[in-house]
């Protein structure tokens, strides 16, 4: 039988078993793992963006689709 995986919770940083049986991997709780999305939707944490310079820059439309007089 395979031993298993040890991880640290990227939250808390406590040992985490990555095992099937661990529900909230790689986290340690569900808690953890509410707090890191909540990171997410907080935009504490953010994924960088590079402007591809190639292409063309479109103009954003006065009124979303749909709702014009």
């Amino acid at each position: 039988m395979a031993e298993s995986r040890t991880v640290v919770c990227p939250t808390c940083g406590k040992s985490v078993a990555w095992t099937p049986e661990n529900a909230w991997r790689p986290f340690c709780s569900e808690r953890c793992k509410l707090i890191d999305l909540g990171a997410w939707a907080t935009e504490r944490y953010r994924v960088p963006v590079v402007e591809d310079k190639d292409q063309p820059e479109t103009a954003a439309p006065d009124e979303p689709a749909g709702r014009g007089s």
